[in-house]
């Protein structure tokens, strides 16, 4: 065992209750997306008692923090993520959610504690570091347009000057101890799409006198799945879904002057999502004029798909494979859902990874925004010796 492993994985043994606190008190105390000013204000404590020097105010209430090594080399970014849901928790924990309808039920409590974890550690092996390392506690990403955009737009990438940036995701599926990994396009982009077809309402005994805007959606959802099943490149992952549909009037005997549906777009592919958002457009307008009605389409661009940098995911594959071991490192496929990590992803080279928090065991099996969701708090220890190690080994690779 090398000996910076060894110092890592003792001083994560070290710093373990510590994480478990911090994590347990952010559960306690969840802030919804840019109102993180309790969290935020608890993190600067503890940067503040390591003697950690950091500047806040970020999209808000996002901090950043500098660890220096004593040795020369290059810069490594490290991101959390410190918002929460509007979700009421079910669990019955000595640390469940003191805000009523507010929870971590994502996780970003453990993203929090654990990179206050990576801090204790990094601090007391400057000696072993060299160059520098960013800490980023980000808020807001849970809702657009994402805390990640905010502060690249404030200039956090210009400031700090980061050669790789880091982020680490709690992922039930996965058993505590190992941590789960895929280079190349990994999450999706998420665009939110609102349409509204307007008809001419009128007596549903006298439909030839109406425009049937409930026919015509009916019509025009239906074609909108071509533009997945048949516009998509086969080899570009993309869905198209709709969750919401209501009419503006309308009754069992009343046909109604306008109806609305919301949904989402997903895409790997930015040409491709562009390309899409037209093809939406052209569609919807086209079936509304067709039946002698109108479309209104809004598509609100919402965060970018993620890249894992692929040379960068291969050296975190091999690095945690040599903190934790090979059957502790999971392959993991595309994932669909969205990140605001992607935006840095758009500006540096990055590696986005998942950390095992499930124990089948304990029972702690419940997927992120469920109001039933918890994590084995052992993973805490994995989560913060890998990020460090990580972060050490990074830099030395760069020296």
């Amino acid at each position: 065992m090398s000996n910076i492993k060894q110092q890592v994985q003792l001083l994560a043994e070290q710093h373990y209750a510590a994480t478990v606190s911090d994590r347990e008190h952010l559960h306690m105390h969840p802030e919804l997306s840019f109102e993180e000013e309790a969290t935020s204000a608890y993190i600067k404590g503890r940067l503040d008692e390591l003697g950690i020097t950091y500047t806040s105010g970020w999209a808000g209430h996002g901090i950043v923090a500098v660890i220096d090594g004593d040795l020369p080399g290059s810069c490594v970014g490290l991101r959390a993520d410190i918002d929460a849901l509007p979700i009421t928790e079910l669990n019955d924990t000595t640390y469940k959610s003191q805000n009523e309808g507010v929870m971590h039920a994502c996780g970003h409590d453990v993203h929090t504690a654990s990179l206050l974890g990576v801090a204790r550690i990094l601090s007391s092996m400057r000696s072993s570091l060299k160059g520098r390392v960013v800490l980023i506690w980000q808020p807001g990403e849970e809702k657009l347009p994402g805390g990640a955009s905010i502060m690249i737009k404030e200039g956090l990438l210009e400031q700090y000057k980061p050669v790789y940036i880091l982020g680490q995701h709690v992922h039930p599926p996965l058993e505590t101890g190992t941590v789960g990994i895929k280079g190349g396009p990994y999450m999706a982009s998420a665009d939110e799409i609102y349409i509204q077809v307007n008809g001419k309402g009128g007596h549903a005994a006298l439909p030839h006198k109406t425009v049937d805007p409930i026919i015509i959606m009916a019509r025009l959802l239906t074609s909108l799945q071509d533009v997945v099943s048949r516009k998509a490149p086969p080899t570009k992952p993309s869905v198209l879904s709709f969750g919401k549909i209501w009419s503006h009037g309308g009754a069992t005997n009343v046909i109604p002057d306008a109806v609305s549906v919301e949904g989402t777009f997903r895409a790997m592919d930015e040409d491709w999502r562009q390309a899409a958002h037209a093809h939406i457009e052209q569609i919807c307008k086209h079936i509304a004029a067709a039946y002698g009605a109108t479309a209104d389409v809004d598509i609100r661009k919402g965060y970018p798909y993620l890249h894992n940098h692929e040379a960068l995911t291969a050296s975190v594959q091999r690095h945690i494979t040599d903190y934790l071991g090979a059957d502790q490192v999971i392959d993991l496929p595309i994932r669909m859902t969205a990140e605001d990590f992607s935006y840095y992803s758009q500006h540096a080279d990055c590696c986005f990874y998942r950390l095992g928090t499930g124990n089948k065991a304990q029972g702690i099996v419940s997927p992120v925004h469920t109001p039933t969701f918890d994590v084995d708090p052992q993973s805490l220890k994995t989560g913060i010796g890998t990020m460090a190690y990580l972060a050490i080994e990074l830099l030395d690779g760069l020296s």
